[in-house]
C-alpha cells in the first residue's frame, strides 16, 4: 500500500470532517441563541450588553465555518484549522460570559477534533483550547457572570474588585483544575483518534487486498474460460455432429467443466464434470481432472480405462478430500457407437424419436474418491437425429425463494417442449427456464451444459435441414 493511497483516503475523510464540524457548529450557534434568550429572562445575571456582545460574536464564529465550506478550496489543508478556529474563538467569548457554565463547552473542539485522525492535530486543538480558556476565564472575572463563591468582593450587590489574590484563585481553583480535565478528555479522543486512523488504513488495506484479489480472480476467470472450448462451431468441416456447451460459474471462477475433442479422425470425445467445492480450490483441481482426463483419452484409451487411471492418479495427492463426478463418452462418428463411462456424474437425457429420456445406466464411484476403483464400461448406438444432452447439479438443484429445487421433472419437460430445437437454442432455452424458476435467489451453483447432436455420415445433410 503506498502512503498516496493513504493520503487520498485522509484527504477524503478531512472534507467529510469539516463538514460534520460545520453542522456541530451549526448546533452550537442554536444553544447560543437559546442562552441569549434565557439571560434576557434573568435566568442569568450577565450584563445585557456584555452577553449580546458574547451571543453575537459567538453565532458569528460558528456559522462562519458553514460559509467557509462554500468559499475556500475544500482541499486546503488550512480549512480545518480554520474551522476549529472559529468553534475555540466562539467558546472562548461565551466562556468569558458564562465561565462557570461554560466549561463543558470545552470539549466541543476536542471531540471534533478526533474526527480528523491525527493526534498533532488533537494536541494542537489541546493547547489552543486552554489558552483560550484561560483568557476567557480571567477576561470573565472581570466582565462574566459573578460566582461568590469563588471571587472576592468588599460587596456582592455593589461593584466587582478583583484583586491579585482573586487572579491566583481563578487560576488555582478554576484554569488549573480545567486544563487537566480537558487534557484527561484530550487524552482519551486521541486514542479514539489513533486507533480509528489504524480502523481506517487497516480498512484501505483490506480495501487494496480485495481490489487485488478481485482483479486476480478476472484473470483466473479469464483463463479458466479458455480452457474450455469457446468457439462454435468448433470443427466447421466436421458435419457428423452439431454441438454446443455452456458454464455459468456461481462466483468468479468455479468447479465445474466441460470439454470436448477429437481423439482422431473418426472418434469425438465429450466430457461433463463437477468439483466438490466452489471458487478457486475448485477450480485448481478442475484444471488438474481436465488435464489428465483429456491427455488418458487422447491416446486411444477406453472410457472406463481413462478414468480408473484417473482416479488413481487424483487419489495420490488429495489431501484436501475433493472429488470429481464425471461423465465421458466416446462417439465413433462413422458409425454413432457412442462407449461412456459415468462417475457418479447426473445421467444424461438421450433425444430418440423426438423425445426426451433420462439414460439411466449404473453409475461408479466418484473420482478422487477412492483408490483402487474400478469403472464399468457403457454404450448405445446413436442414430442421425439422436441427441445428448449433458448437465451438472447446478441445473437440477437450482432453488428459488421458497427453496424449491428446479429437478429432474421439470428438466425433462422443457427439453421435451423445445427437443426439435439445435443444441445452441436448446441450452439457452434451458438456462432463460432456470433464471426465470431461480426469479431472484442467488445463483448457488454453477450450471454448466453440453448438448451433442449426432448427424451421421450419409444422412446427415438432410437430417440437419430437417432439425433445422
Amino acid at each position: 500500500m503506498s502512503e498516496l493511497d493513504y493520503s487520498a483516503a485522509f484527504a477524503e475523510n478531512e472534507k467529510e470532517a469539516n463538514l460534520y464540524a460545520a453542522r456541530c457548529m451549526r448546533v452550537l450557534a442554536v444553544v447560543v441563541v437559546v442562552i441569549w434568550a434565557m439571560n434576557l429572562l434573568r435566568v442569568f445575571i450577565v450584563p445585557p450588553v456584555i452577553m449580546a456582545v458574547a451571543a453575537v460574536g459567538g453565532i458569528v464564529l460558528f456559522l462562519l465555518p458553514t460559509l467557509l465550506l462554500r468559499l475556500l478550496d475544500q482541499d486546503s489543508p488550512r480549512l480545518k484549522v480554520c474551522i476549529l478556529l472559529c468553534c475555540i474563538l466562539g467558546i472562548t467569548l461565551m466562556s468569558a460570559a458564562l465561565p462557570k457554565h461554560a466549561v463543558m463547552a470545552w470539549s466541543a473542539p476536542i471531540i471534533l477534533g478526533c474526527h480528523y485522525y491525527s493526534k498533532r492535530f488533537s494536541y494542537s486543538l489541546l493547547a489552543v483550547s486552554v489558552i483560550g480558556m484561560s483568557v476567557s476565564l480571567l477576561i470573565g472575572v472581570h466582565v462574566g457572570e459573578w460566582d461568590s463563591n469563588l471571587l472576592y468582593a468588599l460587596d456582592t450587590s455593589g461593584v466587582r474588585e478583583v484583586t491579585a489574590n482573586t487572579i491566583r484563585r481563578v487560576v488555582l481553583f478554576y484554569i488549573l483544575p480545567r486544563s487537566l480535565i480537558l487534557c484527561g478528555l484530550s487524552t482519551i479522543c486521541t486514542t479514539l483518534s489513533d486507533r480509528t486512523r489504524r480502523l481506517l488504513e487497516r480498512q484501505i488495506r483490506d480495501s487494496a487486498e480485495k481490489q487485488q484479489i478481485a482483479s486476480e480472480l478476472s484473470v483466473a476467470t479469464h483463463i479458466q474460460t479458455s480452457m474450455l472450448p469457446c468457439i462454435f462451431p468448433p470443427f466447421p468441416e466436421r458435419t457428423e455432429f452439431d454441438i454446443y456447451a455452456t458454464m455459468n460459474p456461481a462466483k468468479e471462477v468455479g468447479g465445474d467443466f466441460y470439454d470436448f475433442f477429437l481423439v482422431d479422425d473418426d472418434h469425438l470425445a465429450v466430457v461433463i464434470a463437477d468439483v466438490s467445492g466452489k471458487g478457486v480450490p475448485a477450480a485448481l483441481f478442475m484444471v488438474i481432472a481436465k488435464t489428465l482426463i483429456k491427455d488418458h483419452t487422447q491416446q486411444g484409451t477406453e472410457p472406463e480405462e481413462v478414468f480408473t487411471e484417473v482416479n488413481r492418479l487424483l487419489c495420490e495427492a488429495n489431501e484436501e478430500g475433493m472429488f470429481v463426478t464425471a461423465w465421458m463418452g466416446v462417439l465413433e462418428l462413422s458409425t454413432g457407437h457412442l462407449a461412456y463411462v459415468n462417475a457418479g456424474h447426473n445421467p444424461p437425457l438421450l433425444r430418440r424419436n423426438g423425445k426426451y429420456e433420462f439414460l439411466r445406466t449404473r453409475s461408479g464411484f466418484v473420482l478422487a474418491g477412492m483408490d483402487g476403483m474400478h469403472y464399468r464400461p457403457a454404450s448405445l448406438e446413436l442414430v442421425p437425429g439422436d441427441t445428448v444432452y449433458l448437465y451438472t447439479d447446478g441445473v437440477t438443484e437450482a432453488a428459488n425463494e421458497e427453496k424449491q429445487l428446479y429437478g429432474d421433472q421439470r428438466l425433462c419437460e422443457v427439453l421435451n417442449a423445445h427437443a426439435d430445437s439445435t443444441p445452441e437454442t436448446l441450452l439457452k432455452i434451458v438456462k432463460d427456464d432456470v433464471d426465470a424458476f431461480a426469479g431472484d435467489a442467488p445463483q448457488f451453483d454453477d450450471i454448466t451444459m453440453l448438448s451433442l447432436r449426432y448427424l451421421g455420415r450419409e444422412e446427415q445433410d438432410s437430417t440437419h435441414k430437417e432439425d433445422r
